[in-house]
């Protein structure tokens, strides 16, 4: 057995002797193990395990106890070939004919995505984003409660939103440190975002989200995950014109150059949807 699946087989099954190897290592051994493995995961493989961890958790509130890859594969929109590769990563292999245990499946993913750790998460920026972020009932549900929220604005100052009351960004290093917040949320303007960042690594913070528009930098120790909205529509756009290219060239269209497909409208069109959205974020 690889840290990689080499040796997964076709259909839910894992080898007795895997079994009883795993049986018999002590927890000193099983810890680094885990480790090593939880390194090894590729990073698109742990965005999936993200999304396999939803579905079962879906499939234990309607009090289902197995699954089997191919159900769980299409619950979570990917080949059951992938899923089984994915879930090698983590040490987790279903067994023959009856497929995975649904509540020992979830432990295994939540050990490995480090939800079984107290989260606690702060919001920096109350504008259309980061109300709706800290207003979104989901983050509670699924490890991640908000427990801090800050601006500038003095009119927001103060004000409850999702039950919390804004504090001004000044007191971010205190209200960080003091509320143990894990998990910092960026949704400011671009101009201030170095400044916030900053605040939240001297408060404790050792992860952030960051939606502002600006690349942060920040101790080696601080993870940073980027969501550029303008990018994730030029990714779209990349889609829908590979999409149109494919139709035409199964239609036999010779006269269609790649480089001229795209949404209706046009690139011109495409480049100003982008501007818009990089605006749009930016007043966020």
């Amino acid at each position: 057995m690889t840290a990689h699946g080499a040796d997964v087989q076709d259909g839910d099954g894992q080898a007795e002797a895997d079994s009883r190897t795993d049986s018999k290592q002590s927890p000193a051994i099983e810890v680094p193990a885990a480790r090593e493995r939880a390194r090894a995961i590729p990073e698109a493989a742990v965005a999936r395990l993200a999304v396999y961890l939803r579905a079962l958790s879906a499939l234990a509130e309607q009090n289902v106890g197995t699954v089997s890859s191919d159900e769980l594969a299409v619950a979570a929109g990917v080949n059951s070939a992938k899923l089984r590769k994915d879930l090698s990563y983590i040490g987790s292999y279903g067994t023959r004919g009856v497929g995975y245990e649904v509540a020992v499946l979830i432990g295994q993913i939540e050990r490995t995505l480090g939800l079984t750790r107290k989260h606690s998460v702060a919001v920096v920026g109350i504008g259309n984003l980061g109300h709706a972020l800290a207003n979104y009932g989901g983050f509670p549900g699924r490890g991640f409660p908000v427990s801090a929220l800050f601006d500038l604005d003095p009119d927001l100052v103060g004000v409850p939103v999702g039950g919390i009351p804004v504090s001004h960004i000044d007191e971010i290093v205190e209200v960080c440190a003091d509320r143990e917040v894990t998990i910092g949320v960026i949704a400011t303007p671009v101009q201030g975002a170095q400044e916030v960042c900053d605040r939240l690594v001297a408060g404790g913070v050792t992860c952030i989200l960051n939606f502002a528009p600006v690349v942060l930098q920040v101790p080696e120790d601080v993870e940073v995950r980027k969501v550029d909205l303008a990018v994730e529509m030029q990714i779209l756009s990349f889609h829908v014109a590979r999409r149109q290219q494919e139709a035409a060239a199964e239609a036999g269209r010779s006269d269609v150059d790649g480089a001229d497909i795209g949404p209706p409208g046009g690139g011109d069109r495409v480049s100003g949807e982008v501007e818009s959205a990089d605006r749009m974020v930016e007043r966020l």
